[in-house]
């Protein structure tokens, strides 16, 4: 374990969905395997409160990604796609996620964000101007290096594979599997 990170922590995971799922796609045919995803963020530390962000397309069921999601712990912030008149589509969360880093910097001693995305590079600047650790979990080959220029730790999700993702052909099944069994007492 490293040594900055110890029990009493107090840790707040902002998981950017849409990052995770493209990047995921693009890069390895594969899903997120958010359940190995939030043991490492989390590391043995206090979790307070863990928001996965999602966009509901047009027409597709998320409900099993979500009920997933929701036996794990974390909690759903939810909003439609946008679709403009043009025609242009529109969906990310990146003022919502910066807002709940925000509120939430007071109760956290640390902030692991769950996005690649350059955006984020001023929240988290925020963040660690306050004193708070400020961790980042993406896929290196569509990680910002402006935002990796403001962390403390950066865990590449694509360097350990078969820990963080599940190939396209099993991640239905794992996530019924993860849906069955997170309902079982232990």
């Amino acid at each position: 374990m490293n040594k900055s990170l110890h029990p009493a922590q107090r840790v707040g995971i902002f998981i950017d969905t849409q990052n995770l799922y493209h990047s995921a796609r693009s890069l390895f045919k594969s899903h997120v395997n958010y359940a190995e995803l939030m043991k490492h963020a989390i590391a043995d530390r206090h979790l307070v409160r863990a928001f996965a962000y999602v966009i509901r397309s047009e027409g597709q069921d998320e409900s099993k990604f979500i009920d997933a999601l929701a036996e794990l712990g974390i909690e759903i912030r939810e909003k439609d796609l946008q679709v403009f008149y043009s025609g242009e589509k529109k969906a990310d969360w990146d003022v919502g996620i910066a807002i709940d880093i925000v509120r939430m910097s007071e109760k956290l001693d640390a902030v692991v964000l769950v996005s690649g995305d350059g955006d984020f590079t001023e929240v988290l600047k925020y963040v660690r101007s306050r004193g708070l650790r400020a961790e980042v979990m993406a896929f290196k080959k569509t990680t910002s290096n402006m935002l990796l220029t403001e962390v403390d730790s950066y865990t590449d999700l694509g360097a350990d594979p078969a820990k963080f993702l599940i190939p396209t052909s099993r991640a239905s099944k794992v996530n019924n599997r993860v849906v069955k069994s997170a309902g079982k007492k232990k």
